[in-house]
């Protein structure tokens, strides 16, 4: 029988996803799955992209630049002066979603066998591009006591070896929403100069930050200048995950046409959701102000929700819009297919993401889980309900 590649045996299932099949089949039992594990937001796409859909008039659908229209690009260039970061459409390319350009970056710095430093938990395909680009992730761990604040500079540097390359943070982070000080970015830039190594930043929830906090890109910082890679995406920020759109920023050029050539590999961006993004670049900032608002609202009810559960720690994030929990079980994994599997409180049921999979070391999340609070209000009241009786029931809740 032909053989699968040991690298497609070593990809990891999404700890996202994996359980789909389990709430499939709870809902074929005329159960109501509230999904609370992925990212999928419930929030409108702004009519500016819709419209924009609906009225081009296209006679041949063509393949644009292998970097993204011009016209997008630069509008794209336009959008990040405005939020401070002074880059030309030269420094900027429209990859197909988010994990194409870290799939770029990856293969446009690291060869087989490289080392990239990455905080965890962490988004949880960190692990599968990696494999694919024969790399080696090298995770540092942060912890929830203190809301997964970044580890200190001394853990990082004492893992930097002759293969290491870069270091990969996601600001404000997922899976934990931790969004990183002025003064962690700025250790960080110090030690990534001082080794020569690439910073990568994964900045697509950039919009999304709390409590009159404010975000930090790379890209502003002074020094950085041949070292900072941003990764970026509309489809958080305007509620678009399936125009699969996202970004490559970086000044540093030698980097950027490498990159291009591995865009013009797959050819290029697709066309409409290129007109749709162009079109939502004019979305009034209030669009915004709105979205985060409620945001803060549906933050609050889950995560004071779940404190307020006996057993439970969920440190309150300040960007993003997901948590990790700690829960008293003995295993994530088996209580989140148990609440699909076993358990209903009046018919509904919560899909959860155990928080193993957002890890390098899974025995680190083996008691946590990732909670995504896209979901209107009322819903999360009902989610943590049903989590609260669940646990009470549980044969594994941990003593």
């Amino acid at each position: 029988m032909p053989r699968i590649s040991t690298k497609g045996m070593r990809m990891p299932e999404s700890p996202i996803r994996k359980l789909v099949p389990f709430a499939e089949a709870a809902e074929q039992e005329g159960k109501t799955v509230h999904y609370l594990n992925i990212g999928q937001p419930d929030i409108h796409t702004p009519k500016e992209a819709t419209e924009a859909v609906k009225k081009a008039d296209v006679d041949i659908l063509a393949y644009s630049h292998s970097a993204g229209n011009e016209s997008l690009r630069t509008g794209l260039a336009h959008y990040y002066r405005n939020h401070h970061i002074n880059v030309t459409t030269g420094d900027l390319m429209v990859t197909t979603g988010g994990s194409e350009a870290l799939n770029f970056t990856f293969g446009s710095i690291m060869d087989e066998g490289d080392e990239v430093i990455i905080p965890e938990p962490f988004y949880a395909n960190y692990n599968g591009f990696a494999i694919q680009s024969g790399v080696k992730v090298v995770p540092v761990e942060a912890t929830i006591h203190n809301g997964f604040a970044l580890p200190p500079i001394e853990d990082f540097e004492q893992l930097i070896t002759e293969n290491t390359k870069a270091i990969l943070i996601c600001n404000p982070g997922n899976p934990t929403g931790y969004l990183y000080s002025k003064e962690e970015l700025e250790a960080l830039a110090k030690l990534v100069v001082k080794y020569d190594l690439f910073l990568i930043a994964d900045e697509v929830y950039r919009e999304f930050v709390y409590d009159g906090v404010e975000h930090n890109s790379i890209m502003t910082m002074p020094g950085l200048e041949q070292n900072a890679i941003m990764i970026d995406s509309v489809s958080k920020r305007y509620s678009m995950c399936g125009a699969r759109i996202g970004m490559l920023v970086s000044r540093n050029q030698n980097f950027m046409r490498t990159a291009l050539k591995f865009a013009q590999a797959r050819l290029s961006p697709p066309s409409y959701a290129q007109i749709a993004v162009e079109a939502a670049l004019e979305t009034p900032e209030t669009y915004f102000t709105e979205v985060n608002d409620e945001y803060v609202s549906r933050r609050d009810i889950l995560v004071d929700g779940l404190n307020s559960i006996e057993g439970v720690f969920c440190p309150k994030p300040q960007g993003a819009f997901y948590c990790v929990a700690q829960l008293p079980v003995d295993d994530a994994d088996r209580f989140a297919q148990w609440l699909l599997q076993s358990y209903d409180y009046e018919g509904e049921t919560v899909m959860i993401a155990p928080a193993s999979g957002f890890y390098a070391q899974p025995r680190l999340g083996k008691r946590q889980a990732r909670f995504a609070y896209v979901l209107e209000k009322e819903t999360l009241e009902k989610s943590v309900e049903i989590i609260r009786r669940a646990l009470t029931e549980y044969p594994g809740r941990y003593i």
